[in-house]
């Protein structure tokens, strides 16, 4: 965490949720909205404090953006257990709902299995209200069902996938992606986690954030 980290807790359908909101310089605030990250698959060490989830909240925040982090349940000091999306998206969307106000922009963004959730919470959301910006980074598209984007939508994603990932292959996202005609940027050499590659990744959103 940082001086502008604040602890929140949140109230979630099997109870607290664990929540951290990044905010960004003062003169900045309130001019972007709020993006909503979600993390890595609960069984396997995911969390909020996760490198590449924390690399999405810098890059939003440096772009003026409000980034709220959360812990899924039964993660850290978030309550209920583990399940298989189901719960994790119910999750994400209450967090959405309650700090992001419908009169403000709202962006969306997922690592690996939060990715997944946060597709499928865009699915949800479209057609209720807009959503600004989504960042999809190695989406756990052979493990789970990543939801279709909203043709509207593709416009203002980025779906970034390492060339050597190991865990996600890309080829499944590929097969993911193609029946959408959705663009894929493909890092060359980089594996899932991006270790050694955080910077490049960072700056790959802020680019996007601010086209």
């Amino acid at each position: 965490m940082n001086a502008g980290t604040q602890k929140l807790s949140l109230a979630g359908e099997a109870g607290v949720i664990e929540a951290l909101l990044d905010l960004p310089d003062t003169a900045l605030e309130g001019k972007r909205g709020t993006v909503v990250i979600a993390h890595p698959h609960p069984l396997f060490g995911g969390t909020m404090h996760n490198k590449v989830v924390q690399t999405l909240a810098r890059a939003f925040v440096q772009c003026g953006w409000r980034a709220m982090r959360f812990n899924f349940r039964g993660v850290g000091a978030s309550a209920g257990v583990y399940d298989e999306g189901r719960g994790e998206l119910a999750d994400m969307l209450a967090v959405a709902n309650q700090t992001a106000p419908t009169d403000q922009p709202l962006a969306l963004a997922g690592f690996s299995f939060g990715a997944f959730v946060a597709s499928h919470a865009l699915a949800q959301i479209w057609s209720d209200r807009p959503v600004d910006k989504v960042v999809l980074v190695g989406a756990a598209a052979s493990n789970f069902s990543v939801a279709s984007l909203p043709l509207e939508a593709h416009a203002a994603t980025l779906v970034l996938h390492g060339e050597r990932d190991d865990t996600v292959p890309l080829q499944s996202v590929m097969d993911w992606a193609r029946p959408q005609s959705l663009p894929v940027t493909v890092i060359p050499g980089v594996e899932h986690f991006f270790h050694g590659q955080l910077p490049l990744l960072k700056s790959l959103v802020v680019r996007h954030l601010r086209a």
